[in-house]
């Protein structure tokens, strides 16, 4: 995964942390906005999230994030 899908995908498991707690469920669309305007890294972070790690459609912001950084 690309270096700025990664600090991305951080950033905002950070903030829902931050606001929500550390059980807080995402889904892969968190990380974008409502327009579709990067069809390529939509589907680099579905192709991880799906393919990759086989994760449900909503998972834990704190385990997502320690994938994430597993892998830099």
């Amino acid at each position: 995964m690309r270096k700025s899908l990664q600090e991305k995908i951080i950033a905002v498991c950070d903030k829902k942390m931050a606001q929500k707690g550390t059980n807080v469920g995402l889904s892969f669309y968190a990380f974008f906005a409502n327009k579709n305007d990067n069809p390529d890294l939509l589907m680099e972070a579905a192709t991880w999230w799906i393919m990759t790690h086989e994760l449900d459609h909503f998972e834990k912001a704190l385990k997502i994030k320690t994938l994430v950084m597993s892998e830099q």
